[in-house]
């Protein structure tokens, strides 16, 4: 029989005795298209929009005009300006009251999606489907016609159903409240289905036996839910919650179509519309867009903080 040459070991001997893997460059090299695309894509208009933000750039420098270069000048017009702190605490709060009633309200569909029978599962996530994947603007169009002031279905309810006749001919953008309550339950009602989603593919995995052990040792259905489920799924819950933090606070499309229906817009404004506004003065826009930057990583970087001293207990 012809002898066959000895295959070459996948890891060269390390003097103590242990064999060391070489590295394989191969791997490494598939990250590379993606890599240029994402650096392409999002990291050039962010290098562009920082740079912008330290001159003076308007529609003239749009046509061709030199940029001044004034340094801080835009970020410090901004962050002495009253009304821009108030955008900036305005925002930080509607993102983080969206952000807690989508996740409470995703987790309780996914907890009963996997508590009903079939037919009943397949109608929630048709439905969700359906909310999640219609047109921001076709939705906005449709909870318009729901609130409107003459013809709105939530003032004749409110009116005729539960005797709230001071409702009739209510305007629910007119007021900063009830404008912020009516945009709260359209971006909660269309974030929701992703959150039911995700949590109930992470609660499908939960092993059945380590439930039913537990049921065995006498822990309650509430026991088993938040002291195995729970822990079980939370990195679901983390990676979502951390989505939707970041979504909700550079919401604009339902800020700003609420505002074209006659919300007063310096009381309504949140960062994505103030941002909007500077529609002539790029380099503030650049500025503030920035300022934004900076405050997402912030409530992101504390956010996977306080995730990791959480795993490390």
């Amino acid at each position: 029989m012809a002898a066959t040459a000895p295959s070459l070991p996948d890891r060269a001997p390390t003097p103590d005795g242990r064999r060391r893997r070489r590295p394989r460059f191969g791997v490494y090299a598939l990250l590379v298209p993606a890599s240029a695309v994402i650096a392409v894509a999002l990291g050039y208009p962010l290098v562009r929009q920082f740079v912008i933000s330290f001159q003076e750039y308007g529609l003239r420098q749009q046509f061709g005009a030199p940029a001044e270069w004034v340094g801080l000048k835009n970020y410090r017009e901004l962050l002495t300006d009253s009304y821009v702190w108030t955008v900036i605490g305005r925002s930080i709060a509607f993102c983080l009251v969206n952000a807690a009633l989508t996740m409470l309200i995703g987790v309780a569909f996914a907890v009963l999606m996997t508590r009903v029978t079939r037919g009943a599962r397949i109608t929630m996530q048709v439905a969700m489907l359906l909310a999640w994947g219609t047109p921001v603007l076709a939705t906005m169009t449709v909870w318009q016609w729901l609130f409107d002031t003459k013809y709105g279905v939530i003032n004749w309810v409110l009116s005729n159903v539960f005797g709230l006749h001071g409702m009739e001919g209510h305007s629910w953008i007119i007021d900063p409240t009830s404008f912020f309550f009516v945009a709260t339950v359209i971006v909660v009602w269309m974030s929701v289905p992703f959150v039911a989603f995700s949590v109930y593919a992470g609660l499908t995995q939960v092993p059945g036996e380590t439930l039913e052990a537990a049921e065995i040792d006498g822990a309650s259905a509430r026991q088993r839910f938040w002291n195995i489920t729970m822990p079980m799924i939370r990195p679901v819950l983390s990676i979502v919650a951390l989505l939707q933090v970041i979504w909700d606070l550079k919401v604009f499309t339902q800020i700003y179509t609420l505002q074209r229906a006659g919300a007063p817009t310096h009381d309504t404004n949140l960062l994505g519309t103030l941002i909007y506004s500077f529609a002539r003065d790029f380099a503030k826009a650049g500025a503030l867009a920035t300022i934004m930057l900076v405050i997402t990583l912030a409530l992101t970087g504390f956010y996977i903080r306080h995730m990791l001293k959480e795993d490390e207990l």
